[in-house]
């Protein structure tokens, strides 16, 4: 009697197991299937390299992409995607179902990041630009571009990638390292500006610092590329005839990134990159300018120009002597005073 009753026991709790994993299995399969929830909006998650498997799921909860956790890693595990989880820039929305989200991470559908890098941005210009898109680690990224080892590495002897490292639109489908983003934007550089302009540059008796050196002060002179042989051409000419270069933006080089206005007393202070007070070119770049600077660099407008000025809307007034150029000084000071 007590075997037909403790059978009978078995039986009921054997049926009760089974509609409790029918229940669950029909929840699950309902759970994978709906969207997670429609009102939420599009959500970018960045998996960093070696991001663990609950790692992960832990992110995707805080963003509201997962709501039945256990549900979510039975998914994922079945799924097979915990052994192939990428690490990159991810777009999920509410709308997605917990399936279309796993299926996503087990292919490794990273988005394509995207990083314009602007012309004639210094080196600390350019870590604060990134940072603030939340791509580097700005004193990590100031660190390699300094470090004299990684540097000879990418082909470049001197102490600074500044110069070097060539504005242009780069596309990544991973998440991107300071020392990956550094050695691409170098590549760049040497891919770009060819050994026949720097060899050009060497017959017209420049180094390769040099070379670098004068276009980074162009480029950060102007921006028109209709006036960048002018410039070059000013440079030039007061190089042959020892005349300082007196270039504004090598006199707040020290205090980049510098925002507002360039006074008589940023001309005066006694900095290695102030041509206001040292002869010839500074020690090295001041920015990384674009391939027109470098064009501009091996040809040279053939003017007699020694001065230039603002006429405040981005473009300059050029003048050969000393008088020319105060009178325009006067005339777009007059100019700009009565626009006020």
């Amino acid at each position: 009697m007590k075997r037909k009753k403790r059978s009978k026991k078995n039986v009921l709790l054997t049926r009760l197991l089974l509609i409790v994993a029918y229940l669950t299995a029909g929840w699950f399969l309902l759970y994978i299937d709906r969207p997670v929830d429609p009102v939420l909006p599009v959500k970018k998650v960045r998996i960093l390299p070696g991001t663990g498997f609950f790692e992960v799921v832990d992110k995707l909860q805080k963003e509201g992409l997962v709501r039945n956790t256990p549900f979510f890693c039975v998914l994922v595990l079945t799924k097979g995607a915990a052994r192939h989880l990428r690490s990159g820039e991810y777009t999920f929305s509410g709308k997605m179902t917990p399936l279309a989200i796993v299926n996503k991470l087990s292919r490794g559908e990273t988005d394509v990041c995207r990083i314009t890098v602007p012309e004639d941005m210094n080196l600390r210009e350019l870590a604060a630009h990134l940072a603030r898109l939340h791509l580097v680690d700005e004193k990590k990224f100031l660190s390699l571009a300094t470090d004299r080892t990684f540097l000879r590495s990418l082909g470049i002897e001197e102490g600074s990638a500044e110069g070097y490292l060539y504005p242009d639109t780069y596309f990544f489908d991973d998440v991107i390292t300071p020392e990956q983003l550094i050695r691409r934007m170098v590549e760049q550089f040497w891919s770009v500006i060819d050994p026949g302009m720097i060899d050009k540059a060497g017959a017209m008796g420049l180094t390769l610092n040099e070379f670098v050196t004068l276009a980074s002060l162009i480029g950060k002179e102007t921006g028109h590329r209709a006036e960048k042989p002018l410039i070059a051409a000013v440079f030039f000419n007061r190089l042959k005839i020892g005349m300082r270069l007196q270039s504004d933006p090598t006199a707040v080089y020290h205090m980049a990134p510098f925002e507002g206005k360039i006074t008589r007393r940023h001309l005066s202070m006694p900095t290695s990159h102030n041509t206001y007070r040292i002869e010839g070119l500074p020690p090295g770049p001041i920015a990384n300018p674009g391939k027109d600077s470098f064009l501009a660099v091996l040809n040279p407008a053939r003017v007699e120009y020694l001065y230039f000025v603002s006429k405040g809307n981005g473009s300059h007034q050029f003048s050969k002597t000393l008088k020319e150029h105060n009178d325009a000084i006067l005339r777009y000071r007059l100019a700009k005073e009565k626009d006020a």
